[in-house]
Order: C-alpha cells, then sequence, then structure tokens
C-alpha cells in the first residue's frame, strides 16, 4: 500500500444543537477553518476535500484552494451517518479511477486538535499498518463507567454496569478506559468499506490529552473550548 493519505471533512448544513456550527466564528474564524488549516500543514495528507451541502462552507473551503464535494440530500439528513459520506467520497474516487488505499476523516468540531495530533497519529497509523485496519483518536475518562448511574423505574438510583465493590472501590482499582474524542479517524479503505465504518476488527488507539478532546456539540461545548485555546 502507498503511504498518501486523502483526508476528508464532513460538513453538513443542518446543525439543531447548535445552528451553523461549522461556519461559527471560533475565536477570530469560522470554525471549519482550523481544521483545514491543521489538515494543510500535514507532509503525508496527498489531498484535502470538504463534503458538504452548505453554500457558506463551500466558499470558506474556496478561499482555501481545497476540493468541495457537493453532498447529495439523502446524505444531509439527521440520519446520515459519517461513514456514509467517506464511502460516499470513495465511490465517487473509485468511479474517477483514483488509486485511493488510506482515508482519514477529520471532523470540523474538533478545533484543538493541531496538525502535530495529525502528524503523530499518521506516522503510528503507519508504524503498525500490518497489524491493524484502522487507528481512531481516544481521550483517558475522567471516572470509571461502572461508576455511572441510571434511573430505574421505580424512580431509585442503580448501578448502570454492576460490578464487584468487595474489589473495585477507588478509581485505581478499575482498568483503564478510554472515549473515542471524534478528532482523528484513519482506515485502510478496503476494511471501511467492508466494515461500513472506522470501527474495523483490529483498531489502533491514538491517545489524545483531555484539553484537546472536546468535540463542539452545544454552546457549552464552544464556550469551553474557546476558553481552553485562549487558556
Amino acid at each position: 500500500m502507498d503511504n498518501l493519505i486523502h483526508c476528508v471533512i464532513p460538513a453538513r448544513k443542518g446543525s439543531k444543537r447548535l445552528k451553523g456550527k461549522n461556519t461559527r466564528l471560533f475565536l477570530d474564524k469560522p470554525l471549519i477553518s482550523w481544521t483545514i488549516e491543521e489538515a494543510m500543514k500535514s507532509k503525508n495528507i496527498g489531498s484535502i476535500t470538504v463534503s458538504t451541502d452548505d453554500e457558506a462552507v463551500m466558499e470558506i473551503a474556496n478561499n482555501y484552494g481545497i476540493s468541495i464535494l457537493q453532498r447529495p440530500q439523502e446524505l444531509a439528513a439527521d440520519d446520515s451517518t459519517t461513514s456514509d459520506v467517506v464511502l460516499h467520497f470513495i465511490s465517487g474516487m473509485m468511479e474517477r479511477g483514483d488509486a485511493v488505499s488510506h482515508i482519514m476523516l477529520l471532523q470540523p468540531t474538533s478545533p484543538l486538535r493541531t496538525a502535530k495530533h495529525i502528524e503523530e497519529a499518521i506516522d503510528y497509523y503507519f508504524f503498525n499498518i500490518d497489524k491493524i485496519d484502522s487507528l481512531i483518536s481516544v481521550s483517558r475518562s475522567e471516572h470509571p463507567p461502572w461508576w455511572n448511574k441510571k434511573i430505574g423505574e421505580n424512580g431509585l438510583l442503580t448501578d448502570a454496569f454492576p460490578y464487584d465493590r468487595s474489589k473495585f472501590n477507588k478509581s485505581q482499582d478499575f482498568p483503564r478506559t478510554y472515549i473515542v474524542n471524534g478528532a482523528i479517524y484513519i482506515a485502510k479503505v478496503d476494511e471501511l468499506i467492508i466494515h461500513k465504518g472506522f470501527e474495523t476488527g483490529r483498531i489502533l488507539p491514538y491517545i489524545m490529552e483531555r484539553q484537546c478532546s472536546i468535540d463542539i456539540d452545544n454552546e457549552f461545548d464552544l464556550l469551553l473550548a474557546e476558553f481552553i485555546a485562549k487558556a
């Protein structure tokens, strides 16, 4: 396999929790610009394509001189998945006869993910290429998930995940767990097609710092990310 990665940045127009989030100003520029600029710094990314149905996003992408893939309406609905968008991009590449062996997904909602993270993830991916199918970025869980509670039908709290309290009563007693942070996804195209997504059979974790792992989904996330960026 060659070491050329094609990067897709998905940016649909509709967003119920944070309207127009991809073009919302994050500090001094549109949110999506942060991802585009960091991707452009990477020497291992062969092409960058923004998949969108948003004319405002198209204008921003044009200003950077990067490719735009007009997203069909059926892939811009609330129930459309990011994997569907990536598969749509791959299908177009193959129809044109373009070689595509590796694909990277960078979501514009992770503005604190830097070119350094992207380069490290790509290097880590290719260093382990013979024993993995994909790479997904994660951050360490703040608390053991076994401490989560749920409210039963009787209205009372109960454990979300039963565990042996005699063995596990301090946070350090539990195994270390990680949360997918949505910042970086890389996969072999053949495996992505088979699994219809980046969660393949052999996934390599790329661990990121919590302060760089904010995935902006609402107003609070945006304010928190801006606070961290300024700090």
